[in-house]
């Protein structure tokens, strides 16, 4: 990670943590809480007050003194800023275990994503969770029909250079790599990846420094 990096004129730290602020927020807005505090967010959320306002004041919201934020507010500009406020059409490359799991995944509406179809290396089709599934070989012949711009990638690490080339040869910008692959595309293709041993990591290491002992994988021996 670069230092500094900015997405849309805001630092990435922020944009990671906006996702988090409208989760809270929706959930006060839904419950009939009409203003929250940078001091209860940041409660929370274990950030600083001072951070949360921060935040808010980079995507144009000023809170009122002694009142707080307005909810509503708050999710309209959150929503506008991360793109959620409008449907963004996806597919998914790869239907085995983890990509059905994602094809179920409901959550993604509340973000926006409509995963319009499934592609995957089985040549039969079908549906997963009422998602149409089509053999890979369809890909490029289907693509303009269901207006993807993002494609979700949970293929094989060894098959996965080779899907993305296809998904960025066919026209998609963006690829959300659940794969643990490191993909070589043009700079143009957005990649965004999704490791999941990068947050197993994370977890090991916050545990250990508590105290804890992170049991070694099966048939290693701690050293």
């Amino acid at each position: 990670m670069v230092f500094g990096y900015r997405i849309g004129g805001l630092p990435l730290t922020t944009v990671q943590r906006l996702p988090n602020y409208l989760r809270v927020v929706r959930e006060m807005h839904r419950a009939g809480r009409e203003v929250v505090s940078s001091a209860r967010l940041g409660e929370l959320l274990r950030l600083d007050p001072v951070q949360v306002r921060k935040d808010f004041g980079l995507i144009g919201i000023v809170g009122r003194p002694k009142i707080g934020f307005r909810t509503s507010e708050l999710v309209e500009a959150i929503e506008g800023h991360l793109n959620w406020n409008r449907v963004s059409a996806a597919i998914l490359v790869g239907a085995g275990h983890l990509g059905q799991a994602l094809l179920g995944y409901r959550g993604f509406a509340n973000h926006g994503l409509e995963i319009r179809a499934a592609f995957d290396l089985d040549p039969r089709s079908g549906e997963v969770h009422g998602i149409p599934v089509h053999p890979m070989h369809e890909l490029e012949a289907r693509l303009p029909e269901l207006g993807a711009r993002m494609a979700i990638l949970t293929v094989s690490p060894e098959a996965a250079q080779e899907a993305a080339r296809r998904l960025a040869a066919a026209g998609i910008e963006g690829i959300w790599n659940f794969t643990g692959a490191t993909l070589d595309l043009p700079p143009a293709v957005i990649v965004q990846n999704q490791d999941i041993a990068v947050g197993l990591a994370v977890l090991s290491a916050r545990l250990s420094a508590q105290g804890r002992v992170v049991p070694a994988p099966i048939g290693e021996v701690p050293v």
